[in-house]
């Protein structure tokens, strides 16, 4: 094991979180957005030889963030912004939606008859999740997770998504949380590290299932990008994507290593990202550094090629929004809706949705945490935030169903 590279200032917990996910890994890193998570940080890479770690990719697996550029201007959008919203948020299914309820849902997509569902035990099980799978392709879900209409500095438009593979990619982490601590396929079991040699017929089935979930998040993300194109009436003329909670078969250093990030975005030389700030705040296209010089090079292996995948949380849930049962207050949050609404109206954005634990109070400032990174990425564009579209504060999420 070598010694993690740790970009930015953390937190004892999240340091010592690191430290423990290290002492199993073959390599570590933490990003400069990274904050305390389940067992790994949010912010957290790990190289493992022939092992990956449920727990490490998450049970949002393939989370991760998509943009597409179009042909619009913010002039061609001019005052129909709040109407534009409104679409958006009557179109595309946020928290509350079992299903996606338009009438093109990708519901026939061949990932569906993907031989990887077979490694779902149980006929009733692998029915059950495949239907879960295909109602919820192109749904948006709650939490962080967004709709945003950006311009740039060149003034063209720009559309980002922020989601994962929603009740899939939780049932596939439940599951195999479960197996990988010798129970059934459906038991609620701790939160615990379960690292699977993917040589075995359940590490291969994970692996499988791991990367059939990142095939089902992509497509989502894509359908509902360009859902929301299309309902801006713009064309497509580039699109940036990657996930931020997976795990991929890597060389670095001349050996293979699964390398798990949590909450991190892949950029090696060339590769581009959109890394997300907050809903009032502005966001960035990246692209990593190709670079000859030895020590931007040495910094970026350490980071196994690694960078933030967004502005990192400096407070939780519960401190933001507070505790609420039955609808009664249990402990008021440190941030009031009040708050969160004059921030994102200063900065012009035409917000839909959002809670106040998803408030910019809660977060870093994205410049601050790109500029720990060092040389290792740079900023191709920044996006400024036009519409962002969220689930609302109250609303239920099936997500965890």
């Amino acid at each position: 094991m070598t010694e993690p590279q740790i970009f930015g200032t953390h937190e004892p917990q999240t340091l010592a979180q690191l430290r423990d996910v290290a002492s199993r890994a073959e390599r570590a890193a933490l990003m400069a957005d990274g904050h305390l998570g389940y067992v790994m940080p949010i912010g957290g890479v790990a190289a493992y030889r022939n092992q990956v770690s449920v727990v490490g990719v998450g049970f949002d697996i393939a989370c991760g963030n998509a943009a597409i550029r179009t042909d619009l201007s913010p002039a061609r959008l001019g005052r129909h912004l709040p109407e534009l919203a409104d679409a958006i948020q009557d179109t595309i299914s946020f928290g509350v939606g079992r299903k996606n309820r338009a009438g093109d849902a990708p519901t026939d997509d061949p990932l569906f008859a993907d031989a990887a569902w077979d490694a779902v035990p149980g006929k009733h099980e692998r029915e059950r999740l495949r239907a879960k799978a295909r109602e919820q392709l192109g749904t948006v879900g709650s939490g962080n997770h967004y709709v945003d209409v950006f311009a740039d500095e060149a003034d063209h438009v720009w559309v980002g998504v922020h989601f994962g593979s929603r009740g899939f990619g939780f049932g596939v982490a439940h599951g195999f949380l479960a197996l990988g601590q010798n129970r059934a396929w459906g038991e609620r079991v701790p939160e615990q590290e379960a690292l699977l040699d993917v040589a075995t017929p359940v590490g291969d089935a994970y692996w499988q299932l791991m990367n059939l979930a990142g095939r089902y998040a992509y497509a989502g993300r894509e359908w509902v990008a360009r859902k929301v194109v299309a309902l801006l009436g713009g064309r497509e003329l580039e699109l940036v994507h990657n996930h931020h909670n997976f795990a991929w078969q890597e060389e670095h250093g001349g050996e293979r290593f699964y390398v798990v990030r949590k909450g991190a975005t892949p950029a090696f030389p060339g590769q581009k990202g959109f890394v997300g700030g907050s809903m009032g705040d502005d966001a960035v296209i990246i692209q990593g550094v190709a670079s000859d010089e030895p020590a931007v090079r040495e910094l970026q292996a350490r980071a196994l090629y690694s960078t933030v995948h967004g502005a990192g949380r400096v407070m939780s849930r519960t401190a933001a929004a507070g505790k609420r049962k039955q609808g009664r207050v249990i402990k008021p949050g440190a941030i009031s809706r009040d708050m969160m609404l004059e921030w994102v109206e200063q900065k012009g954005v035409v917000l839909r949705g959002g809670g106040t634990d998803e408030s910019p109070h809660v977060y870093r400032r994205l410049p601050d945490v790109l500029a720990a990174q060092g040389p290792t990425v740079q900023v191709l564009h920044v996006l400024r935030p036009l519409i962002v579209v969220m689930a609302g504060a109250e609303e239920f999420d099936p997500y965890k169903d």
